[in-house]
């Protein structure tokens, strides 16, 4: 390593790679620099790039470290090196973005430096941007759902891929939930892998009713959700080995399935990921190798029917089919949860009747960062004891920022 003004220079694949301002610390709590999360993912290089090789990736930038919100940059710098390559990508928005494609470990080493803490690629390769490689189930549990329980709603999951012909592959999602993917072959577009994905939830909610949802509107879930969104063209999800953003630097870490039952995530960091790959094989080293149709699983669409979608009103809008209120829209979550402990001490009475499911905090797209809506599900609150909708506690417009 060499050091210049502000930076040192690093020598990776042959390449000269940048790191500007090494020092900077990403991970207050774990003491981890931009420098240390280089060093990461230069030594688990391998095994990261499998994830991400080729594909097409949203720059998810903690500018600030992990304590600060991230932006979200689809288009890459124009000040690039000339081997850092690009795909376009077109949206049904009728835009269009040339996003970052990493092939070596010198471009994820740049990538890192940009700030991006974690890998959030496509499900496709750059060589076909259509018709996706790869389907991926996030199983998200609701609030005050047991860990145990997402494992074995992972374990439904992958009986169902397995009575459908494709092979599952486990892995921690670093955060609360939990991934399993499938690697399916590149003749299907979008709206069929989504449609898939969806097929799957439905099934592993009717084999697992008490266990897990389908329900796409948020008040409506129990359990783990079974997220089959992420499979829609726009969509991403952090990668095999990436670091997250959370106070110990987890890492989103794949398993063999004889891992699965009684893991912690908590096991799976930066400081610990580098030694277990250096004692065992990457336990998905095969998965490019198992690539099946996707067709099972459409013909499982077609027997299960269309979701019924309640009515709207006349307004157009949807329906609410519990009794809802918003409290807060804000540019970050503690400042979501600060105006939502704002309304309980306003609210004793209802708040104690509240299970911890009702509380939805939703983290909404903006133009480049994500904007946090609190509302509360008002179910299990008596009806003489409901409030009516109240001016916002907070109301931080997105689109004005």
């Amino acid at each position: 390593m060499a050091r210049v003004a502000q930076g040192l220079t690093v020598e990776v694949a042959g390449r000269q790679v940048q790191v500007t301002h090494p020092d900077k610390v990403v991970f207050p709590r774990a003491g981890l620099t931009k420098l240390d999360l280089v060093r990461y993912y230069l030594e688990v290089a391998d095994e990261a790039l499998a994830g991400v090789r080729d594909r097409p990736m949203v720059l998810k930038r903690f500018v600030r470290g992990i304590d600060e919100e991230a932006f979200f940059q689809k288009r890459a710098p124009d000040r690039r090196p000339d081997w850092v390559e690009v795909a376009e990508l077109h949206y049904a928005s009728g835009r269009s973005a040339a996003e970052v494609v990493v092939r070596d470990a010198a471009a994820l080493a740049w990538v890192v430096n940009l700030g991006c803490v974690d890998l959030n690629p496509h499900p496709v390769r750059d060589r076909d941007l259509e018709h996706p490689d790869e389907l991926r189930i996030d199983l998200d549990p609701v609030p005050g759902v047991p860990w145990g329980q997402v494992l074995d709603v992972a374990a439904v999951a992958r009986e169902v891929l397995d009575d459908h012909g494709l092979a599952a592959w486990p892995k921690t999602s670093g955060s609360r939930g939990f991934h399993v993917y499938a690697r399916i072959e590149p003749r299907w577009g979008f709206p069929a892998l989504r449609l898939a994905a969806q097929a799957v939830a439905r099934e592993v909610a009717h084999r697992a009713p008490d266990l897990a949802t389908s329900r796409w509107w948020k008040e409506e879930r129990h359990g783990v959700f079974v997220d089959f969104n992420q499979n829609a063209k726009d969509r991403t999800v952090a990668s095999a080995y990436s670091v997250r953003p959370t106070p110990d630097a987890r890492v989103s870490t794949p398993l063999g399935w004889d891992e699965v039952p009684g893991c912690r995530p908590d096991r799976f960091t930066v400081a610990t990921v580098p030694a277990r790959l250096a004692e065992r094989e990457d336990p998905w080293a095969g998965l490019d190798r198992a690539a099946g149709s996707l067709q099972p699983l459409l013909d499982l669409a077609d027997r299960l029917g269309p979701v019924r979608r309640p009515e709207p009103s006349g307004s157009g809008r949807r329906e609410p089919t519990r009794p809802l209120v918003e409290v807060a829209r804000t540019r970050t979550r503690p400042q979501a949860m600060e105006a939502f402990e704002r309304w309980a001490d306003r609210h004793p009475d209802v708040t104690a009747h509240l299970h911890p499911a009702d509380v939805l905090v939703d983290g909404m797209r903006g133009r480049s960062s994500v904007w946090y809506r609190v509302r509360v599900n008002l179910e299990h609150v008596p009806a003489g004891l409901r409030p009516g909708q109240e001016p916002l506690e907070a109301d931080y417009d997105p689109w004005s920022a």
